[in-house]
């Protein structure tokens, strides 16, 4: 279906019917003219779909039959949408009004960005940055991912020290706009990936299809976050572990590609061992299992690799920085992206 407003707003829900009640408000009125929401529900079992019919029954809904996840659900429902702008939007997100102006008018005078993302701040710490995406979002040469505003577990106040407009590697997934020719030509997300890093792959995909992805902290959002999965679940621990592997081999340079996966060998079976020695065994058996589902899925990923490669204008893409990123953060104490980058122009 088109719908008549350039930029459609799409959140995907799943059991959230609470958060809807709660956010849904304020994201139409800080959307405004400029987008249309839409509310896709990736399967609900709670009452979300009957809270929409009766709170909301001029919000178009897209019902899907069951859970996919967050990567393949939104590539099912954006199936059903038609507009020049997607806009993939977590529910527990309440954006500033007007917040769609600037990203559009980024995206209008920059015809080589694909993608683009507001400052995302935290819900119950105003001033401070959200873990999710902050001021956008870098990997380091092994994979790790970090923000503008946060590495690892320690997140920045915003002080306006990340609020020039730049490109990035990756753009949060939380407040994510893509141009829809360029969300047809990248193939979306990688369903496989179920939740969690799959819009780190398809911003990768996109720097190497020639494409731009860019921060706008003129516009500004504030997440509540761990809305589906909180920090040290299991669960989360599997998909973040086998994913980032997946998106690694995927995507990385021929050249880089053995001694990356080697290193990042040695790393995980590190990491297995820390949660071991901390008696925290769930969380070793889920790296264990992350890297098991990884070498299942090694052949099937393996001929991705090589059609992404033989479909690749560039491997030379923004927001990968070279440095290790444990050893900066952990050896050298560099905690802030600031320091991160000086501590990469020294080097």
């Amino acid at each position: 279906m088109t719908t008549n407003k350039r930029t459609a707003v799409v959140i995907l829900n799943w059991n959230g019917a609470d958060m809807l009640k709660a956010f849904l408000p304020q994201v139409i009125a800080a959307c405004g003219e400029e987008g249309e929401v839409i509310v896709a529900d990736n399967g609900s079992t709670d009452h979300s779909r009957e809270m929409m019919a009766e709170v909301f029954p001029d919000v178009r809904l897209i019902a899907l039959p069951e859970n996919y996840g967050f990567a393949e659900g939104y590539n099912r429902a954006l199936a059903e949408v038609e507009a020049e702008f997607f806009l993939l939007l977590n529910s527990d997100v309440e954006p500033a009004r007007g917040w769609l102006g600037p990203l559009l008018a980024y995206m209008d005078k920059h015809e080589e960005a694909a993608a683009c993302c507001p400052k995302l701040l935290s819900y119950r710490e105003r001033d401070r940055f959200e873990y999710a995406g902050a001021s956008g979002g870098y990997i380091d040469r092994l994979g790790y991912p970090f923000c503008r505003g946060r590495i690892f577990g320690d997140v920045e106040a915003d002080r306006g020290q990340y609020d020039d407009t730049v490109s990035v590697f990756w753009a949060t997934g939380a407040a994510l706009m893509i141009r829809r020719s360029d969300w047809l030509k990248a193939g979306g997300l990688d369903g496989r990936f179920f939740a969690h890093q799959e819009e780190i792959d398809l911003c990768w995909r996109l720097h190497r299809m020639g494409r731009d992805v860019v921060c706008v902290p003129a516009s500004k959002a504030w997440h509540v976050g761990g809305a589906s999965l909180e920090q040290g679940n299991p669960r989360k621990t599997f998909l973040n572990f086998r994913n980032n592997l997946m998106m690694l081999y995927k995507n990385l340079p021929e050249g880089e590609l053995k001694a990356v996966m080697r290193t990042r060998r040695w790393l995980d079976a590190l990491a297995l061992l820390q949660f071991a020695l901390k008696g925290d065994l769930k969380n070793a058996a889920a790296v264990r299992k992350a890297r098991k589902a990884f070498k299942a899925m090694r052949e099937e990923l393996g001929e991705d690799r090589r059609r992404l490669a033989a479909e690749a204008v560039t491997d030379n893409v923004t927001g990968r920085l070279p440095i290790n990123l444990l050893v900066a953060y952990h050896l050298k104490r560099r905690k802030t992206f600031s320091a991160i980058v000086d501590y990469l122009s020294s080097h």
